[in-house]
């Protein structure tokens, strides 16, 4: 089969500190779907990962090459921010066979706000929305339409806008779910995020001050991490990607406390990914293409553990 993935860093070169994690989802899907003895095809701006065929690509044109190579193949897979997904599956999904998720359902989980109170009335257990903030109690602000840790803080105060929106902070382990979604659900692992707090200094002026302000960011992952309440985390990512309609690969980030905290649902591959298949004796690839065209298998097998990080992945792929 010829199969098309387009990543949003890779393909348009806009924002160059998110090559290396981009290239590193990109090249391992690629990598996956060679071996499986697939043709891969995907959009570069100027970094090529050593797999596949590059096609070429810049900011401008990103969406009609994918519009345009998607009809020459029998499938294809998108990774970019969440609140891009939506328009860009649709044009996969016009053109051939869209291996993630639906554009209705990544842009539920691109809309952290409408996220929460979709999962919250199903029962699962997510961060409480704040309105204001009450003294002694910690919140993380982030952008209701944003990606992973980009612009997110942790603080004490905040305004209330209705670009960001605020939630109560729960004290946990900071885990991800791995899954495949579709006619059945298959978890491949619980990984642990590694997450940073750094003292906020603002962004060239973009961040409002925040009382007692801290910047999030995450710094790579542990596959698998090993916890006697696996089963617990499963069931509840699996039920959450069931919630949201979602299908693909999905992670599910989840703080561990008393119970899950769905924290965030990312509709497409999420950097884990790179340590997934390195433990994991099933090809990433192939599990994508059975849950469109045939049938998952009930378990996948893990063999060790693999830990890396963002500087990790800056060597790796941060040169052209």
């Amino acid at each position: 089969m010829k199969i098309l993935i387009a990543e949003f860093a890779v393909g348009t070169d806009i924002e160059k500190s998110l090559i290396p994690e981009g290239a590193a989802m990109l090249k391992t899907l690629a990598e996956s779907f060679v071996r499986a003895g697939h043709e891969v095809y995907y959009p570069a701006a100027g970094t090529e990962i050593g797999a596949g065929t590059a096609l070429k690509s810049t900011a401008e044109s990103f969406r009609q090459v994918i519009e345009r190579e998607a009809k020459k193949c029998d499938a294809g897979l998108l990774i970019a921010p969440d609140g891009m997904l939506p328009e860009l599956n649709r044009i996969l999904e016009e053109n051939t066979v869209n291996l993630g998720c639906s554009p209705d359902a990544a842009a539920c989980c691109a809309d952290k706000l409408l996220c929460t109170e979709i999962l919250k009335k199903a029962g699962i257990n997510a961060p409480e929305i704040a309105q204001k903030a009450e003294k002694g109690k910690k919140y993380v602000i982030k952008p209701r339409f944003g990606c992973g840790a980009e612009e997110t803080y942790l603080v004490t105060d905040f305004e209330n806008t209705g670009e960001f929106i605020a939630s109560e902070y729960v004290e946990g382990e900071h885990l991800s779910v791995s899954l495949i979604a579709g006619k059945k659900t298959l978890p491949l692992a619980v990984n642990r995020q590694f997450i940073e707090f750094y003292e906020n200094r603002g962004v060239e002026g973009k961040n409002p001050e925040k009382t007692g302000a801290s910047g999030i960011k995450y710094n790579g992952s542990l596959t698998p991490y090993q916890t006697p309440r696996k089963n617990e985390l499963y069931e509840t990512a699996i039920f959450t990607v069931k919630c949201l309609g979602c299908s693909g690969y999905v992670g599910v980030d989840i703080v561990l406390s008393d119970f899950p905290y769905v924290v965030d649902v990312n509709p497409r591959p999420t950097a884990s990914i790179f340590g997934i298949s390195r433990v994991m004796r099933e090809e990433i690839g192939e599990l994508l293409l059975m849950n469109r065209f045939g049938t998952l298998p009930d378990s996948v097998h893990i063999e060790g553990e693999y830990h890396f990080s963002k500087d990790m992945l800056g060597e790796l792929f941060g040169k052209n």
